[in-house]
Order: structure tokens, then C-alpha cells, then sequence
């Protein structure tokens, strides 16, 4: 319905925007929804399905993420017999920071294009999931898919891999056992940390929102390393990395929570558990 404005002796008809599919206020947690995680077993994504199944009448998918990629996920929907289900359901893309390669903009904004090597050893990480950006707003563009591409920066927090090679990871994995400290050359790297939880919470305020993104999802508080150097430098590896998070807090009005000092306990516990190695009193 037209709407009319008066800005003094001007009078100016205005038309509401248009209306969302109705699909789309099937929310998560507000009604039944058939929900497919692929790479659902992993770190982050083991997070998100815990959180996804709080609503007992979801039931939720998952499958392992090598088993199935973007582009293959596209083009099975396209030939859905339920495609305008699918269409109007939406696939959120769980990208990432690393789309802006060892950024010369700090800190990074979503219309950064980014600083990439294409053919460095990290490379193939890297532009695989720009790749996964483009294809998703072509298949948005020219079929009515509704995305969601959310860029993620560092996430720590229980179940992540003891040995991964992270620097959250490393240095508690490390204090466990009682070990020196390490890390890579030249040690003068900063990244931001972002809590699990925090994460899985901007992903499901993205999910359950109207803006396509991408939009950042991390923690904009950086911290730089310290420790003995471990002898080995990886080539393209970014001197610092921080997200510009204005867009999250304006249209998902979202921002992390759990501070470093109060999360590392809480990974702690997790992995002293795995690990078997109990506090010393």
C-alpha cells in the first residue's frame, strides 16, 4: 500500500518495499524446518547443530563437508522437484577472512577486495571460498536463490583439533603438557579471537535475517602473539588480521561477548579432558 509523506508544502508517495517470500519467516526456531549442515560434524558447525536441535521440531541434516561442496550443493537444488521450497528456504555459505589474503586494509570491511596470492601454497583455500562467494550470488542472481555468506574470522572454543596448528589451539594444547610456547616466524602477527558461541550466534541472527551479506563475523579485538619462535615461517601467511564488524552490529545487531580470558578456561577444560592431563593443585 502507497504511502504518502508531507515535507511541508511537498507531498511525495512513497511504496513499501517489498515483501519477503513467505517462506522466509519460517524462522529456526519459531517452526518446523528440515535443516542441511554439511560439514555439520565439525568444529564450528558441530556448535551450530547443537544450537539448531535447542528446537526440538527442527530436524537437522548433517553430512561431511568433503563429501559435498558449493558448487554441487547449487546445482542439485536447481533440479530439486522442490526447488521453490529450496529456493525461498536459502543455503548460508560460511566463508571466510582469508578471502582478504595478508590484507593492506586493517581493519578488513566487507567491500575490501582483498590481497591474494592465486598461486601461493595457502591458495587453494583462499580463492576456493571466493570462488564460493561468486557462485553463490550467480546462482542467487540468476535462479532466486536466497543466500546468506557470512565471513568468519579466527573462532576458538571446545572441539576444536588439539593439533590443528592454530595458535589457540597450540599454545593450550602446549601449556598442558608443559612445553615451551611456539610460534611462527616472524611473530609478529595479530589476530582477533572470537568465541564459539559468539560465532554460532551471529550465524543464526545472519540465517534468520533479510541481508543477503557478505558480513563479517568475528571479534575485533586483536592480540599479538608471544612465545619462542618455532624456526619455520608459512609463506602468505597474514601479518594481521581484524574485522570491521559495523555491518553485523547495525543490520544483526550483533557483537561477541565472551572475552579471551573468559573463553580460554572454558577450552581448557574441554581439552584437558581429551587430552587426560588433569590441573596440577
Amino acid at each position: 500500500m502507497a504511502k504518502e509523506v508531507s515535507n511541508g508544502s511537498n507531498h511525495v508517495t512513497t511504496k513499501p518495499p517489498p515483501e519477503p517470500s513467505p517462506l522466509r519467516r519460517a524462522k529456526f526456531f519459531k517452526a518446523n524446518m528440515r535443516i542441511l549442515v554439511t560439514g555439520g560434524a565439525g568444529f564450528i558447525g558441530s556448535h551450530l547443530v547443537d544450537k539448531l536441535m535447542e528446537n526440538e521440531k527442527n530436524e537437522v541434516i548433517v553430512v561431511d563437508n568433503y563429501f559435498t561442496g558449493s558448487k554441487d550443493n547449487l546445482r542439485q537444488w536447481i533440479g530439486h522437484p522442490r526447488f521453490e521450497l529450496i529456493r525461498h528456504g536459502g543455503i548460508l555459505l560460511t566463508s571466510t577472512s582469508e578471502v582478504y589474503g595478508d590484507p593492506l586494509v586493517h581493519p578488513q570491511t566487507e567491500d575490501y577486495w582483498g590481497n591474494v596470492n592465486p598461486i601461493g601454497v595457502r591458495s587453494c583455500y583462499d580463492e576456493g571460498k571466493r570462488v564460493a562467494e561468486t557462485l553463490m550470488f550467480d546462482y542467487h542472481r540468476q535462479h532466486g536463490i536466497e543466500i546468506r555468506i557470512a565471513r568468519i574470522f579466527n573462532t576458538y572454543g571446545p572441539r576444536m583439533n588439539i593439533d590443528d596448528g592454530r595458535v589457540v589451539s597450540n599454545f593450550l594444547a602446549q601449556a598442558i603438557r608443559d612445553e615451551a610456547l611456539t610460534v611462527q616466524l616472524p611473530g609478529t602477527q595479530t589476530r582477533s579471537f572470537c568465541y564459539v558461541s559468539d560465532m554460532v550466534d551471529g550465524l543464526i541472527r545472519l540465517m534468520e535475517g533479510d541481508n543477503t551479506g557478505p558480513i563479517n563475523i568475528g571479534n575485533p579485538d586483536d592480540q599479538s602473539r608471544s612465545g619462542d619462535h618455532d624456526g619455520g615461517e608459512h609463506p602468505d601467511d597474514p601479518r594481521q588480521r581484524k574485522p570491521d564488524i559495523t555491518k553485523a552490529k547495525e543490520l544483526l545487531g550483533w557483537e561477541p561477548k565472551i572475552k579471551l580470558r573468559d573463553g580460554i578456561p572454558l577450552m581448557e577444560e574441554d581439552f584437558r579432558k581429551r587430552l587426560g592431563i588433569l590441573r596440577k593443585n
